[in-house]
């Protein structure tokens, strides 16, 4: 899989224009990622994040500012979705982040470009593409671990897990951009001491802390990605909290696998972190413990392991009803790291395709809890709270074993290497609402 270059928009001495992108916490000159918003009083158009700004697309690509593969790229991601600009690949993707990072740092440009950007919080932000499919995997070990020995203590992981990426086809209906309400959802569940379902809203709300990963040109029908070329399918990567209610999942999920429980609501950030900004928070795939099995070959790239995972610190955070009434921050339930996935990006991407299933340009794949080895790291209120045995104590000593109506649940998470700029995702968040 080849890796994406570090080039001059990379670069740490690189400043813009923008004042505040300078130290900004998410979207300094060195992300640039892409997203789709509606300025005040417009419609829905593709746009470019800086410090607290946005780029509209459509303006630029209308200017005489970019030529060539830039000019086609900012056309293509104009409209109401990325779809045609993620089909492009990264060619096009590329040449239009390096003539917007210099047009962005700059000073000779900035009379002609400032007019194109607009205040991000006077814009509205919507999905970055019109998603055709979603797969939610499974790949954060930690947290498939945690899970099993609540429910098998003598055989958490089953067998299948070290040698095959576990996932399963989400609903892409549901997944909405950050800020969407939650609405508590209902179904059947069925309580230990009871031998006959109930039906009614859940009891146990939970938030799971997940990457999502858009896919660019995807592939054709009957024809599977090659490990070596699954890099190229890969847009970029958002936050991804893939809601679940833990009572319905129990009785539903056997025998075909969750249903009512995952397909209520999926949010996710608002931008797409590109492929090209994320060259220099690659880093290598963690070594499979000793007596593990080696992936099949179908699943093994040297260069997917010498740089398929990426430096990243992922968060959750909590602000209850009473909290944000009685004007405290919110707090934060974990911290953990993206490298606690067994298995790459690339490897979902593969293993998707390998029965010839087709991805298209804007599919997502979520990654699955992403949860790390210590009770700090869990990326789940089930683990936290140990399936409901022991609640988590909040400031002003409310307690949580699931989340509460009123609850807003935030995930946050940047991305650092030694030598670079940091850049972050952008929020994730969601408020939850009675049923």
């Amino acid at each position: 899989m080849a890796r994406p270059v570090i080039d001059e928009t990379h670069d740490p001495a690189r400043q813009s224009w923008v004042e505040s992108a300078a130290g900004h916490p998410d979207f300094p000159v060195q992300n640039l990622p892409l997203g789709v918003v509606a300025p005040p009083g417009g419609g829905a158009r593709g746009a470019i994040a800086i410090g607290d700004l946005v780029l509209d697309l459509g303006e630029l690509a209308a200017s005489e500012l970019l030529e060539g593969a830039a000019k086609a790229a900012a056309l293509a991601g104009s409209g109401a979705s990325l779809n045609a600009l993620l089909a492009l690949g990264a060619a096009p993707r590329t040449a239009l982040r390096r003539a917007v990072s210099a047009l962005l740092s700059d000073e000779a440009y900035r009379t002609r470009v400032e007019p194109m950007l607009h205040r991000a919080e006077d814009c509205t932000p919507h999905l970055p593409a019109n998603i055709g499919d979603y797969s939610d995997f499974y790949v954060g070990i930690h947290h498939a671990t945690n899970v099993g020995k609540l429910f098998r203590p003598d055989n958490p992981l089953l067998p299948n897990y070290k040698h095959v990426p576990i996932g399963y086809h989400g609903r892409a209906s549901s997944v909405a951009v950050s800020g969407t309400p939650v609405r508590r959802p209902a179904g059947q569940r069925r309580a230990p001491d009871r031998d006959a379902p109930l039906f009614g809203p859940t009891a146990r709300l939970d938030y799971e802390l997940e990457l999502g990963v858009w896919i660019a040109s995807g592939n054709a029908l009957g024809e599977p990605i090659p490990i070596g070329s699954a890099g190229d399918a890969i847009a970029g990567i958002s936050l991804l909290n893939d809601w679940s209610a833990r009572d319905l999942q129990a009785w539903e999920y056997q025998p075909l696998g969750p249903f009512l429980a995952k397909n209520f609501l999926t949010t996710v950030s608002p931008w797409i972190i590109t492929a090209e900004a994320l060259a220099p928070f690659r880093t290598a795939q963690p070594a499979r413990p000793a007596g593990d099995p080696q992936p099949l070959p179908y699943l093994l790239d040297e260069e997917d392991q010498s740089s398929g995972a990426l430096s990243a610190t992922l968060e959750v955070l909590i602000s209850t009803a009473r909290m944000r009434a009685e004007g405290h921050p919110p707090f934060r339930l974990s911290r953990t790291a993206a490298s606690h996935m067994y298995w790459t990006m690339a490897q979902m991407v593969v293993h998707h395709s390998v029965n010839g299933c087709n991805l298209r340009p804007g599919d997502l794949l979520g990654t699955g809890t992403i949860s790390g080895a210590d009770s700090e790291s869990l990326g789940s209120l089930l683990e936290l709270g140990e399936g409901g045995r022991r609640p988590v104590v909040l400031p002003g000593g409310e307690e949580r074993c699931f989340v509460e109506d009123g609850d807003e649940i935030l995930l946050a998470g940047r991305l650092g290497a030694p030598g670079f700029v940091p850049i972050g995702f952008g929020p994730c968040r969601g408020v939850v609402h009675p049923r």
